[in-house]
């Protein structure tokens, strides 16, 4: 689609040619009422794809997992109304964890708003506390700069995603197109560099300590900075904790690398964080799940580097001693040459004593299991998977106990490759998530490993599988339980399992090949290698593996709510 800039084009024409000025490849929507002419534009178009999803929550859940798996901005489309109210749950799952995208939501015509018109809702209001910022489109001379607006604020500072409301009756009017080659925000100025001075003082506190201690999460992988976050540990020598978000950010391979932290962490990277004296957390955020209860996290003395690039981040759930706002990829290439600029070295008997002690805790075997020829491990599914894809695969994840042994027992050497819900816990999230992967990464291996609940909750979304030919491989852990919650449940509440036993399931083998895909179900431990090996064999179908796994295996180690680190149960021996 072709226009003279000198001649007037609707709204919807020029929202069309700003998405491609971004650079956009694919829009993933569901059309209605108050978005039809922008609909009418996209198929005049021919600079991206729409992809039809099957309801406007797996729209945003595969946008946000497009951004995630590419770091490219994810965009959906979607409608007035309920098209909105859909959308709410992606838009808050994005938003906790910091993913930009840009979201066009339609509206019912400017001189409706606010008269309980037919498929209305006030967005902007409903929107407010689960985006980075929202704008409503009041003048159709205003949509290219809020384009503009939308797309710089996504993906600067702290990520995150930004909605832009159209009413209909401004995709359908005429401007001349002028869309702005920068933008300048007087009330938004995100800082990339950090203060060379405190960095100065981290490099110091940094050498000098003897139980040093890396934190990072994904805000090293938002910045890019996984090839320098391995330089750093690399040169240092100290040990190093991913937090669930952070997953790949420095190599599982590692030595160096000791597990994931929190609440279903390892012993070892539980035991080092409470124990350490400096301790430098890079693009995280102190979470519940990752620090446990705040005052006993508290209770060890040591020192607190902290880089973010948020500034609210800072001391709002830990006090730090040494805080460092800015990007953390600025940060780190500064940091690491005043490292190669600093005559000391790190203490290395010190070191050495330190990593003694981790190698005591890492002989406590935290995430051994207990081996079945009887029936389906799930820990041995995601082993056999990374055996079977060569630890080279997109996993995506819904929430539950598959999400946590998908983390233990699936080691990630790449950031971008893990793609789950962490901050807000969405299920429902794993199948978006491997539609939208697929789309960023065309021809990548990408494996769904989700459980029975989770995946019922966005399973129309096949169909958009089928259409668009993409072809992930759905690993189900089925144990006819909301597994999560009946684990909490035995813990607990006396094993009163109510409500968690799914005592209906479908037959998701037919339900798979009803939608044109191959189903697969698999009982005996025996057939997991083979069934996977078919599986990926299978290049251009998608086929979905409902494993029959062990119903009574329980995800350790374990942090209960209101504990602290140090008092981790690593089974239910010690219970």
């Amino acid at each position: 689609m072709s226009h003279d800039a000198a001649v007037p084009i609707t709204g919807a024409e020029i929202l069309v040619r700003c998405l491609a000025e971004e650079g956009v490849k694919h829009v993933f929507g569901y059309p209605g009422g108050a978005v039809l002419y922008i609909y009418d534009a996209i198929f005049k178009q021919d600079k991206f794809q729409h992809i039809l999803v099957r309801h406007e929550q797996a729209a945003i859940h595969a946008a946000d997992a497009y951004s995630r798996s590419s770091n490219q901005v994810g965009v959906a489309l979607v409608t007035s109304g309920p098209g909105v109210t859909n959308a709410v749950t992606g838009l808050s799952t994005a938003y906790m964890d910091s993913i930009p995208m840009v979201v066009i939501s339609g509206q019912v015509p400017t001189h409706a708003i606010g008269q309980d018109a037919f498929q209305e809702c006030d967005t902007v209001g409903i929107t407010r506390p689960v985006v980075k910022h929202n704008f409503l489109v009041k003048d159709v001379r205003d949509v290219a700069a809020t384009i503009k607006k939308a797309f710089y604020i996504a993906r600067t500072g702290r990520p995150g995603p930004v909605l832009v409301d159209i009413p209909k009756d401004i995709s359908m009017q005429k401007a001349l197109y002028d869309y702005p080659r920068e933008i300048e925000m007087r009330s938004y100025k995100p800082v990339d560099k950090g203060h060379a001075g405190q960095i100065r003082k981290a490099v110091q506190l940094l050498l000098a300590a003897e139980r040093p201690m890396i934190y990072t999460g994904g805000g090293v992988i938002l910045a890019n900075a996984s090839d320098e976050l391995n330089r750093l540990v690399d040169k240092l020598g100290f040990p190093v904790t991913n937090t669930l978000m952070g997953l790949g950010a420095y190599r599982a391979s590692s030595g160096h690398f000791v597990g994931m932290p929190g609440m279903h962490g390892t012993y070892e990277a539980n035991m080092a964080m409470q124990h350490c004296d400096v301790l430098v957390a890079i693009g995280a955020r102190f979470d519940d799940r990752v620090i446990g209860n705040p005052k006993h996290f508290a209770s060890s003395p040591r020192k607190i580097i902290h880089i973010d690039i948020d500034p609210s981040s800072i001391s709002k759930r830990v006090k730090v001693d040494i805080p460092i706002v800015g990007n953390v990829k600025d940060v780190l290439v500064e940091l690491l040459s005043q490292l190669d600029a600093a005559e000391a070295k790190p203490n290395a008997p010190a070191l050495q004593k330190w990593w003694d002690q981790i190698g005591e805790w890492r002989g406590r075997e935290c995430l051994k299991y207990a081996p079945s020829d009887e029936v389906i491990k799930p820990q041995s599914v995601v082993e056999t998977l990374w055996q079977v894809t060569g630890g080279d695969a997109y996993v995506t994840s819904d929430v539950g106990q598959h999400q946590m042994w998908a983390a233990q027992y699936y080691p990630f050497n790449q950031p971008r490759r893990w793609i789950n819900s962490g901050g807000l816990g969405t299920m429902g999230v794993g199948l978006p998530y491997a539609m939208g992967v697929q789309m960023a990464n065309p021809g990548a291996t990408v494996a769904c490993i989700t459980g029975e609940g989770s995946i019922q909750m966005n399973i129309q979304e096949l169909a958009t599988c089928k259409q668009y030919h993409l072809t992930p491989k759905i690993i189900l852990l089925n144990n006819r339980f909301l597994g999560m919650v009946r684990q909490w449940q035995e813990l607990d509440y006396n094993s009163r399992y109510a409500e968690s036993y799914m005592d209906a399931l479908p037959d998701f083998e037919k339900l798979a090949e009803a939608y044109g895909h191959v189903g697969m179900r698999i009982e005996k431990p025996g057939d997991v290698e083979g069934a996977l090996r078919d599986a990926f064999a299978m290049k251009d179908r998608l086929v979905f593996m409902n494993f029959i796994t062990d119903r009574s295996e329980n995800v350790w180690p374990m942090v209960k709510t209101g504990k602290g680190l140090s008092e981790m149960l690593l089974s239910s021996e010690d219970l």
